[in-house]
Formats: structure tokens, C-alpha cells, sequence
């Protein structure tokens, strides 16, 4: 990084030659800042391409400069990776006006799209030809699917579809020399050597600019059911999770686990968000089934009740009766992020842990914060692929600011008990810059070297989005 130079008026004067009008302009402050508040960053200049062959001249441009280059999606990253706090101000990359819906191959389940398509965009596409995109975010109409792709994003239907890589079939994007890599294939089977998607996506623009993506789509589910089962503890909710799916088989799309912290803080801070019951329960589950025309998942999520009862799972549950009721069951969900803000949690954790460890991290981690200070944990998530929301909040009277000097403390306490129960201390938000240091502290150190071998051997020059993932590359 410290080889780079700023994206000044010299390189804007030579992009500006090369790039239609209105396509290069000063960085607003909205490049320059991402949901959590941590890094505030800097760019000397935003490029907006139309196209690929504009995208691949700005790219030939900042290597010949040796100009740094952010990729830029929606920015709703929560890692930092859309933000280069320190170093020469570097190029951002906006690939907004690349939003365009390519194709659409009902018949195949496939859609092409260009990077900037909002998620939002593409799950709507997918729709009006009777096809469903499952990927699912709360920041859907923001996030782009660029951005998606580049840090695997997860969602809440990953228990039935997979992250965003499970549902990409190729790419198009430009290498950090410029060259264009056409990767646009519509194959389920390619055993051509090396597959290249899978190493751009999930790198978070660090080793090229991905610029349009072929998607998997799947038949949309002719009728839902949904139900908030109130469970006995996070063990019972495991094995609740294994009744369904013996029950209702792959057709459980979402399993979430819910704490009575997070219940609380809705009732704090959002009290309009209607709570399906009376007495917030320590834990519950939101499930939902997926089914075709002819199954019946209301029945089926009776008969999966039923059993919870009979085994000492659950003791309480409501089945949606309606539209209206299933939304404000997932209301409840989608909304406990936005509650968890507006309390100011001193540390977030997005980790992953085996199905089978979770009761046990659940069970160990309040003593493990414990030893650090008083505080209130909000545990929630995805549970049906392990993936837990695990934030630290101070205690009623105090803020984050208060034990801003504990932060380093909690996540590593967090991170220590995860990596010791063979869990991913980044299970769907990436590295970033958040947890460059995370990485070498965790990861294997062949893999690590690995990866630095490819950074090194893609973008020798450490132009594309210098200091994320990996520190100094």
C-alpha cells in the first residue's frame, strides 16, 4: 500500500479522457461511510462505468498509476470493506450504473444481471417469470449483487438454498491488469480446470471487479407456512430443527433462533413492531416451510408442533393464519438488527459454529463476557446453518462509548471460544478491514499463504481494494 499514489487531479485528467461525461466526478461522503461507524474513509475520485470495456480502462489506468481501487456495490457492508480509512486516497469504483437485467431463461432457472442490480432488482426479475432468487438480506434494496457475490452473502434462506456462491453459475469481471475475464456461463457442469468464480467471489473486490453474474434461480414455492415456536433452550431448538427437517425434508427454507434480549430491545426501542406474544419467551424459533400446490404446510407445521410438544421441546407456538401475520412474524426478525442499533452494542460477532457446539458456545459464552464486565448478550440467527448474531450491549444506564476501551477484549474473548469449538470467527460479513487481524490470528497458515501467493500473483502492485482481507496487500 505504501507504493500507491493518490488518486489525483493528474489521473483524473487522464481517466476523464477516456470515460463519458458525468462519469467522474469527487467522492460525496455517501462513498465514504458504512452502517457501523467505524471507519470513516477517503477517495480522492468515484468513477461510474457503463460498461465492462470502461470498467476494464479504469482499471488499466490505475495500474499504469499505481492508483488504489475500491470496489463499490450498496455499501452496506459491516466489516468495512467498502472504506480505505488511511493511505493515498484511492479510486472509488461505483458500479450503480451498471444495473441492468441482461436476460432472463425461465425454462433454464437462470438470469444474467450486471453487478450494480440491486438485489431487490433481481429477486423482482426472477419473479414476474415465475422464478424465485432466494438470496434474502434485510438490506436487499440496497445491496447490489456485485457486492453480494463478492463477500458471499448469506441471508436467512442459506439452510435451503445455500450463500450467494452456491447460487452463481459464472461471472464476467475484469482482472486488476484490466484484462476481461468471460466467465458468463449458463453451466450447472464445468470441470475446465481451475474455477475462477469461486475465487473472486468472496474476496471482497480485493482481486478484480466483478461486472455481471449468472444466477441460479428455483421454482417459487406455490404455498408457505410460517410459525414462531417458543423452545425450552438452544439445545431443544437443535433438535426441534432435526424433528422439522425429518418431517418436512429440504422443504424448511428458514430455521431462526430468537433470545429474549433481542425481544426486549424491540419492546424498548421499536414498541409499534407487534410481538406475537404476550410474555417474551427466552427462546423461540421462526421457521418457515416452503411447499408445492398440493402439500399443505400449515398441516405439516401442526404435525411438527405436535411432536415438539410430545418430546419436551416446545411449550407454546403460533402458526401464521395469513399474509398479514406471517409478515409481522418476520417483522419481528428482520427488525432486531435495526433494535440492536439503536441500543449500541460494544461488540458484534458474525460467527458460525458446528450445529452440534452451539448449545454448549450459547452455554459458556455469558461466563466467558462475564470476566471482562456486566453486560447484556443479544444471541440470534440463523441457526439452520449455524450461524449466530452474537453482540455484547452494556448494561441499562451505560453506553458503548462507556466501555469502548473493552471492545478488543470482548471480540476476542468471543473469537477465542469460537475458533476453540472449531467455529469461523466470519461466517457471512467477510473480512474487511474489520478482522484483517482476526484472519491471521484464526486461519490456517497454509491457507494464508495461499492467499497471499494469489494476491500476490493477480495484482502484484496491490492496486484492488489495498489493505482489505489481507493487512499490507
Amino acid at each position: 500500500m505504501t507504493q500507491l499514489t493518490p488518486a489525483d487531479q493528474a489521473f483524473a485528467e487522464t481517466l476523464a479522457a477516456q470515460l463519458p461525461k458525468g462519469a467522474l466526478r469527487p467522492a460525496e461522503p455517501r462513498y465514504l461511510e458504512e452502517p457501523r461507524g467505524r471507519y470513516v474513509g477517503q477517495g480522492g475520485l468515484v468513477a461510474l462505468p457503463q460498461d465492462t470495456d470502461q470498467v476494464a480502462g479504469i482499471l488499466r489506468a490505475a495500474k499504469a498509476a499505481r492508483v488504489g481501487v475500491i470496489p463499490y456495490g450498496g455499501g452496506t457492508g459491516l466489516v468495512g470493506g467498502q472504506v480505505m480509512p488511511d493511505g493515498p486516497a484511492p479510486l472509488i469504483l461505483s458500479l450503480e450504473r451498471m444495473n441492468r437485467v441482461r436476460a432472463v431463461y425461465p425454462e433454464e432457472n437462470v438470469l444474467i444481471a450486471e453487478a450494480g442490480a440491486t438485489l431487490a432488482d433481481v429477486q423482482q426479475a426472477a419473479e414476474e417469470t415465475g422464478r424465485l432468487f432466494p438470496l434474502s438480506l434485510a438490506s436487499e434494496g440496497t445491496a447490489r449483487i456485485g457486492g453480494c457475490l463478492s463477500t458471499n452473502a448469506g441471508g436467512v434462506n442459506v439452510l435451503r438454498y445455500g450463500n450467494a456462491r452456491d447460487l452463481c453459475l459464472g461471472l464476467e469481471a475484469v482482472l486488476p491488469d484490466g484484462t476481461v475475464w468471460n466467465g458468463l456461463k449458463r453451466l450447472r457442469k464445468d470441470n475446465t480446470g481451475y474455477d475462477l468464480k469461486h475465487l473472486l467471489m468472496g474476496a471482497e473486490g480485493t482481486l478484480g471487479v466483478i461486472t455481471a453474474a449468472s444466477l441460479r434461480l428455483s421454482p417459487r414455492p406455490a404455498t408457505r407456512g410460517t410459525a414462531m415456536i417458543v423452545v425450552h433452550s438452544p439445545a431443544a431448538a437443535l433438535t426441534l430443527l432435526a424433528l422439522a427437517r425429518d418431517i418436512a425434508g429440504e422443504t424448511v427454507s428458514a430455521f431462526e433462533l430468537i433470545h429474549r434480549q433481542g425481544l426486549d430491545f424491540l419492546s424498548e426501542t421499536l414498541p409499534e413492531i407487534r410481538q406475537p406474544f404476550a410474555t417474551p419467551p427466552d427462546w423461540c424459533v421462526l421457521i418457515e416451510l416452503g411447499m408445492g400446490r398440493n402439500d399443505d404446510p400449515a398441516g405439516t407445521l401442526e404435525a411438527i408442533f405436535a411432536e415438539a410438544l410430545e418430546q419436551g421441546l416446545a411449550s407454546d407456538g403460533l402458526i401464521a393464519q395469513s399474509e398479514t401475520q406471517r409478515s409481522d412474524f418476520w417483522s419481528i426478525r428482520e427488525h432486531i438488527p435495526e433494535a440492536n442499533r439503536r441500543i449500541g452494542s460494544v461488540s458484534s460477532h458474525d460467527i458460525s459454529l458446528p450445529l452440534g457446539a452451539i448449545p454448549e458456545f450459547i452455554e459458556k459464552g455469558p461466563d466467558v463476557i462475564a470476566r471482562i464486565g456486566d453486560f447484556r448478550i443479544n444471541c440470534f440467527g440463523h441457526l439452520g446453518d449455524g450461524n449466530l448474531h452474537y453482540n455484547v450491549f452494556p448494561a441499562p444506564g451505560k453506553t458503548r462509548a462507556d466501555h469502548e476501551h473493552q471492545r478488543e477484549a470482548i471480540k476476542r474473548a468471543v473469537h477465542d471460544l469460537t475458533h476453540e469449538m472449531g467455529g469461523s470467527v466470519s461466517a457471512e460479513h467477510g473480512i474487511g478491514r474489520l478482522k484483517t487481524g482476526d484472519l491471521e490470528r484464526y486461519c490456517d497458515p497454509a491457507k494464508l499463504a495461499a492467499m497471499r501467493a494469489i494476491k500476490t500473483a493477480l495484482d502484484p502492485q496491490g492496486i484492488m481494494n489495498p489493505g482489505a482481507v489481507l493487512r499490507g496487500a
